[in-house]
């Protein structure tokens, strides 16, 4: 079964994410054995961005990997678990919230396919880019 950069890079739908995680360094970490928890934000997501942020943050790499590591939780959490949780701590350090009242949201964004398998890990697509304070 494909890594995690792998299952996103055949997936299609995240050129942005995957030429972020490069510009950032980060392909030999999401390659790694983990098990990882990746919020991916589709390129759709991306685009919603105000125009220019996604240039500029390719340029300013140590926010750009706070950003992509805000998307990272340690461990395979699947579906059926984050349901059950008010918050998750990131491996940029900072807590996402976490709502399963109505569908699936991650802070403000709402996951659209949950529990995509990659041999390291788990990634749920979610339809907005995640910010951390």
């Amino acid at each position: 079964m494909p890594d995690i950069v792998d299952t996103a890079v055949s997936n299609g739908s995240f050129n942005t994410l995957v030429a972020a995680i490069q510009a950032a360094g980060l392909v030999d970490t999401l390659k790694g054995p983990g098990p990882f928890t990746v919020f991916a934000p589709t390129d759709e997501a991306f685009n919603k961005l105000p125009a220019g942020t996604v240039d500029a943050l390719l340029k300013d790499i140590p926010k750009l990997t706070k950003i992509l590591t805000y998307h990272v939780v340690s461990g395979k959490v699947l579906a059926a678990d984050v349901v059950k949780l008010k918050t998750a701590t990131t491996v940029e350090g900072s807590d996402v919230k976490i709502d399963a009242s109505n569908g699936v949201k991650i802070n403000d964004a709402t996951v659209a396919a949950a529990d995509v398998a990659a041999d390291n890990g788990v990634i749920h697509v979610i339809d907005t880019v995640l910010i951390p304070a």
